[in-house]
């Protein structure tokens, strides 16, 4: 697939796209400006000369984009969508945003009582749908192909296709996608990240994850 991955310099969306890359997806990363989009792009190339790989700004790598990734962090969340909707439509957008507050390793909650998959949803009303993924995972082991990553990504959406697709993704990643229904239940699943956070900083580890047992 030929995949934009908005705000891809930063290090889970830029290692999300090295992996996927590594898997032959084309992957087109994203930036406010063209130029990052272009350095960061030419680091994946240096770090991985096979892959298909390219970069820009946000709106241009929506436009030439199959699929779009939304890894910004949340206060760039509904600007940064504004920007690129009207190259959205009907295409999957898959947002791995999960908001924290100052204190990153405390819940945090938002004013509209929504998930941000939520929120972006209803931005994106008419436009496209929404998939949220990939909350869960740290960063820390993406650039290394060989590690494996030892934990499960929780998929809600509201439609089962959409959530296959997100589902693959994460196969070609290395993890495991594990339906977790509607979109609704993504409040969930991106507060989880603050406890993981806490888990992290308390065992003094930065690999720290989510399995799904029994299935």
């Amino acid at each position: 697939m030929k995949i934009a991955i908005l705000g891809g310099t930063g290090d889970e969306g830029f290692g999300l796209g090295y992996r996927w890359a590594a898997a032959g997806h084309e992957i087109i990363i994203g930036s406010r400006k063209t130029e990052k989009g272009e350095r960061a792009a030419a680091d994946m190339k240096a770090r991985l000369p096979q892959g298909s790989v390219s970069g820009t700004n946000n709106l241009a790598a929506a436009r030439q984009a199959e699929l779009v990734v939304l890894t910004v962090p949340y206060w760039a969340q509904e600007g940064t969508l504004e920007s690129v909707k009207e190259a959205l439509t009907d295409k999957l957008l898959i947002t791995v945003v999960a908001p924290t507050g100052e204190k990153a390793a405390r819940v945090y909650r938002l004013e509209s009582g929504l998930s941000a998959a939520e929120e972006a949803q209803n931005q994106l009303e008419g436009v496209t749908r929404v998939v949220a993924a990939f909350q869960n995972i740290g960063a820390h082991h993406l650039l290394d192909l060989e590690h494996e990553l030892d934990c499960d990504v929780l998929v809600c959406g509201a439609k089962k296709a959409d959530k296959l697709v997100a589902m693959q993704l994460c196969k070609d990643a290395g993890l495991r996608g594990v339906n977790a229904g509607a979109l609704q239940n993504a409040r969930a699943v991106e507060e989880l990240t603050a406890v993981l956070i806490a888990i992290n900083i308390i065992h003094k580890s930065k690999s720290a994850g989510i399995r799904i047992t029994g299935i």
